[in-house]
């Protein structure tokens, strides 16, 4: 796809970029912990994420259920005040868990390897 320059060169105001973006795992995760409630597949359920996206769907289990939301947030960032709203706890991720969690560098077999901000 084509992207606009940060900083255009002339005449030369877009470039061909590759968009790694994954699309819809917010509206994935909000439909599971909807549907799973209802089923009464869980009594805690824990949501890995800080995106308020999430919120509604959290505030309609506990509207409707008597379940318990963990939030575990990634990042450093505090946790977003829409989820929390909605969560009976919270927890970071912290970075050592995260690094000891990740598969190596690169991952055997492969010529697969994690972005270096990693």
């Amino acid at each position: 796809m084509r992207a606009p320059l940060a900083q255009p060169r002339g005449q030369r105001l877009t470039a061909e970029v590759i968009k790694t973006e994954e699309k819809g795992s917010d509206v994935k995760l909000a439909v599971h912990l909807l549907n799973d409630g209802w089923l009464d597949a869980y009594d805690c359920a824990m949501v890995v994420s800080n995106d308020s996206d999430l919120a509604e769907a959290m505030r309609l289990v506990k509207q409707y259920h008597t379940k318990r939301i963990g939030l575990i947030t990634p990042g450093t960032g505090r946790p977003s005040r829409q989820l929390m709203a909605h969560a009976d706890f919270s927890r970071p991720i912290r970075d050592n868990a995260l690094r000891r969690s990740q598969l190596p560098d690169p991952i055997p077999g492969t010529n697969i390897r994690k972005p270096v901000r990693w």
